[in-house]
């Protein structure tokens, strides 16, 4: 059965906020030099694959932003801004470290589904409502294949929409790791609403330079 939609859901590059361990949330850190490096790396790869895209969707924050003008650059497509593939806003914790986040502003007990995070940030529940959001979007646009840029919370929550997943509180049910800079694929047959994941958090071009470097 062919898919109606091929859909890349990627990652970012590696950005300063990660390089420094922060929350970043939707505070808007650039990439790092390895960040452009593995978004290079990758847009090198596809090109050599010979893959294309119908168009680019991009969070608008910056790191997703310029990880999607360096894949263009390789594989030339129409980029467009979508505020729904925002990373989840963090509350107070945006833009701390892992231990001030624990010293200003501690784990709940029980943390609510409906319940924001640190004090003014986007609920569990809500962050789930606007990836389902994001991909009903993108299932509007014309068939084709669709590169996503976007964040590890917000892609998470996609991939919970996806799958059937609902979301749950406390932080319990599954979490998918995604690498900076890292891909999933997956096929949409809309008539009988037929998803199929057909790779998952594909990062081959990172490590593969990585193995070359240290053998140098």
């Amino acid at each position: 059965m062919s898919a109606d939609y091929r859909l890349t859901l990627m990652r970012h590059g590696e950005s300063v906020g990660n390089a420094d361990n922060l929350y970043q949330g939707q505070l808007d850190y650039p990439l790092t030099d390895n960040g452009r490096l593995q978004a290079r790396l990758l847009g090198e790869r596809w090109q050599a694959e010979g893959r294309s895209f119908t168009g680019i969707v991009t969070s608008p924050l910056l790191r997703a932003l310029e990880t999607a003008e360096i894949i263009a650059q390789h594989v030339p497509a129409k980029i467009e801004l979508d505020s729904n593939w925002k990373e989840r806003d963090y509350g107070k914790l945006s833009g701390l470290t892992a231990a001030q986040a624990g010293e200003q502003h501690p784990r709940p007990a029980y943390l609510g589904l409906y319940q924001p995070m640190a004090v003014n940030g986007e609920t569990q529940w809500e962050l789930f409502l606007r990836a389902g959001q994001a991909i009903q979007d993108l299932l509007r646009r014309p068939l084709g294949s669709y590169l996503v840029v976007a964040h590890g919370g917000i892609l998470n929550m996609a991939m919970h929409a996806i799958l059937g997943i609902s979301p749950m509180a406390n932080y319990e049910g599954p979490y998918f790791h995604l690498r900076n800079a890292a891909f999933t694929t997956l096929g949409f047959t809309a008539s009988g609403h037929a998803w199929r994941l057909e790779g998952f958090n594909d990062h081959r071009h990172w490590e593969d330079y990585r193995r070359g470097k240290q053998a140098a």
